[in-house]
């Protein structure tokens, strides 16, 4: 790792021409290959970033805006009609020599589904902070997500163009709210109140750029020629260096047998910054100003120089020897080329026409073509290396997170490899690396759709299903009472744009029903009964005894709902029961428990424990489902329920005039309210609020504050409603 970070030091200083990317795959060495994501809260400037990434980069000659509706990552048409971004879009380029696919990702909390499925391939990220808001509601929660999946990051504050921009306020905030040490590699040049360049500490020099050239004028500092920049640079740097060798003892020894921090070189920071970020034990900081095109050069060489290659992140995968692996991480629907899968290529090729083996699906499926992918351009290739990032079509059966590999034997070998590498007790790192670990958060709001006619609802199924394989937080239900088909969403814009995109992309006119809140029933006491259920169908007895007891109780996932009666009468009983009556048992409480008796709302919070099973000879799986089922019904009719409702925590972001009206609505609305700070002239306030009470909140907070507040909402957790609260929620979910 030493090696490679000298030669790209010097790579940085000899290389003339740092800008010539094609829409060609070309033979890097993965030493030199980077796969990020592009991390923010919405509105920080992640779209706009990337875009003068691909322009410096010489992938574009031209380089778009967000507000014209013309980057080239925000390729949809409701991207470009509302100004955000929906769908996450990769797209490689070169930059001194180095091969870099980058991810844009969306901003809104509705759309963190593709966030989640972006950092399941990631081998780092860029974290963009507004230079004048700090860390913000969707940045903890992004961050967060960074966390669970181990990403090394870096931090790049934007807007430092703008007049309360303060890079010392971000520096605060991360530590602060994200508890990570930062560490401050760069300066900002201010002339006369503007922002014109960067003062970088590493390097020491003066970074000026300029709009129409891609190449950045570099100036060493001197004291006599800059004598104030070199004085705020010597003092940023000397506190740069003491903060690195609180971090790292070797570079703690090299500072002292140098005796001076002048003798430190450039390549000896930035090694110890690259080890640092490695280990994610702090995170390095730069600055710009994405829209004013400063500094974007230099976040590009600090991707290169900081975040990790796929060998220093990936090399569990080195278990699968010489076979292909690779990782799904998001599904498309392309009207010539059908599904296309993205893929991450951990370990060996991926070809065309190649037969790979699905280890979630336990089959095997064959590729067709493989593709290169640059936003909405797809470049075909014969065959894709480790490291990268493929795009391959044909493949009908695979989901987002599934594990891809040769062959179930090649799975198999690698297991016992893995197991042979890592002796010690590694369940968790195998399950991540064998399992899918991709996270899917609960629905929030749900509706009804219905096609103009009903000559055209077995296209509308076709095309829900094309949309929830391409969009794993979508949850489309059938309601046998009412016949209806339900959407269940993240929130009221992700429901909208799935309508937009069925109206526009598959040219269907449906029709959507009111938003409901996706309410919880959980059961009030513990309750058990004995159920005999006898039937004859055809000439065959079907016979089933059992008691169950239903607990109310927290359970992580459906794995903890059922539990076994382990005294000695009953424990026997149970061990008897074979496997695939067992599979019937729990699927048939699972049924159960989808509708609650007060609202017909899914029940959670709760335990079933199983006492006693007989299965009469010729008993069918079904009918053993059925009578788990009417049992549980009717448990939870003895026990009574209460309604849960889903509680967002909510970050506002208002103009200090206009923070009083804005609690006194928030009073009104069942908040908590958990803090106000202060942010210049700006408030911030954070609470927890009912989702209920949020509905049509966006219209309401631009009329209170005259359109100069914004506000962010993100599911918190499920809570139990009073009595009075309950009795009108019953009340609009049944229409009486």
């Amino acid at each position: 790792m030493l090696k490679t970070i000298s030669k790209l030091c010097s790579s940085f200083k000899t290389i003339h021409k740092l800008y010539y990317s094609s829409k060609v795959l070309q033979n890097v060495d993965i030493e030199y290959i980077r796969n990020i994501g592009i991390l923010a809260h919405i509105d920080a400037g992640k779209t706009t970033t990337t875009e003068r990434m691909l322009y410096y980069a010489g992938l574009i000659n031209e380089m778009g805006e967000v507000h014209h509706g013309n980057t080239v990552t925000d390729y949809m048409d409701q991207e470009r009609e509302r100004g955000i971004t929906i769908t996450s879009a990769a797209v490689t380029f070169y930059w001194k020599n180095n091969q870099v696919t980058i991810i844009d990702t969306p901003g809104h909390i509705d759309f963190t589904m593709e966030v989640e499925q972006t950092l399941n391939v990631l081998d780092g990220a860029i974290i963009i902070l507004d230079a004048s808001a700090g860390v913000e509601a969707q940045t903890l929660m992004v961050w967060r997500q960074a966390d669970r999946h181990k990403i090394p990051r870096i931090i790049y504050v934007n807007k430092m163009d703008r007049s309360d921009a303060s890079v010392q306020m971000c520096c605060t905030s991360i530590e602060k709210k994200l508890e990570t040490p930062t560490f401050l590699l760069q300066l900002p040049l201010i002339e006369n109140g503007k922002f014109l360049g960067i003062i970088d500490l590493v390097s020491m020099q003066l970074l000026k750029y300029s709009r129409k050239e891609r190449n950045v004028t570099k100036i060493l500092l001197s004291e006599s020629e800059f004598p104030k920049y070199w004085c705020d640079a010597m003092k940023g740097r000397s506190l740069l260096l003491e903060k690195l060798g609180d971090f790292d003892d070797e570079f703690a020894n090299l500072i002292i047998s140098s005796n001076s921090y002048d003798t430190i070189s450039s390549v000896d920071v930035i090694k110890v910054l690259n080890k640092i970020v490695v280990q994610k034990t702090g995170v390095p900081v730069v600055l710009g100003s994405s829209y004013k095109n400063i500094g974007v050069q230099s976040l590009m060489d600090a991707v290169i120089l900081y975040l990790p290659s796929p060998s220093q992140t990936k090399h569990f995968y080195s278990a699968f020897e010489d076979n292909f692996c690779g990782r799904a991480f998001k599904v498309r629907h392309d009207k010539q080329r059908g599904p296309l899968v993205f893929l991450r290529i951990y370990n060996g090729l991926i070809k065309k026409n190649q037969t790979i083996y699905n280890v979630q699906r336990e089959k095997s499926e064959a590729a067709g073509r493989v593709y290169i992918a640059y936003a909405d351009e797809f470049q075909e290739a014969s065959s894709v290396g480790a490291g990268n990032i493929a795009v391959v079509s044909g493949l009908k059966k695979t989901m987002s997170g599934d594990l891809l590999t040769s062959s179930l034997s090649t799975y198999h070998k690698a297991q016992k490899n893995f197991a042979k590498l890592y002796k010690e007790t590694q369940t968790d790192l195998s399950d991540s690396i064998f399992g899918g670990t991709t996270y899917i958060p609960p629905p929030v709001f749900f509706c009804s759709i219905e096609p103009s006619s009903m000559a055209s609802q077995t296209v509308l199924e076709n095309v829900l299903a094309e949309l929830e394989r391409e969009d794993p937080s979508l949850r489309v239900t059938y309601d046998s009472e009412t016949g209806q088909t339900i959407l269940a969403g993240m929130g009221e814009l992700h429901l909208d744009i799935i309508r937009d995109r069925i109206v526009k992309e598959y040219k269907l006119d449906v029709d959507l029903g009111p938003l409901q809140i996706a309410y919880r029933e959980t059961p009030v006491e513990q309750v058990s009964e004995v159920y005999v259920n006898e039937s004859k169908i055809g000439k065959f007895r079907q016979y089933v005894k059992l008691h169950l007891s239903i607990v109310p109780g927290a359970t992580q996932n459906d794995k903890d709902i059922l539990k076994y009666d382990k005294s000695p009468d009953n424990a026997s009983n149970i061990a008897a029961i074979f496997p695939k009556q067992l599979v019937a048992l729990k699927h048939g409480i699972l049924i159960g428990l989808t509708h609650g008796p007060k609202i017909s709302s899914q029940v959670m919070n709760s335990q079933v424990i199983l006492h006693w099973l007989e299965v009469g000879r010729g008993t069918s799986e079904t009918f053993l489902s059925a009578t788990a089922s009417q049992l549980i019904k009717k448990l939870l009719e003895q026990s009574g329920t209460n309604i849960l409702e889903p509680i967002m925590n909510l970050e506002i972001l208002a103009p200090s005039e206009h923070a009083s009206g804005i609690l006194h609505d928030l009073a009104r609305r069942r908040a908590v309210v958990k803090d106000v700070s202060t942010q210049g002239n700006t408030r911030v306030i954070s609470a927890e609020v009912p989702l209920s009470e949020l509905m049509g909140y966006s219209t309401y907070l631009r009329t209170l504050s005259s359109g100069t507040a914004t506000f962010t909402a993100e599911f918190f957790e499920y809570q139990q409603m009073s009595s009075g609260d309950e009795h009108i929620a019953i009340k609009q979910v049944r229409g009486f």
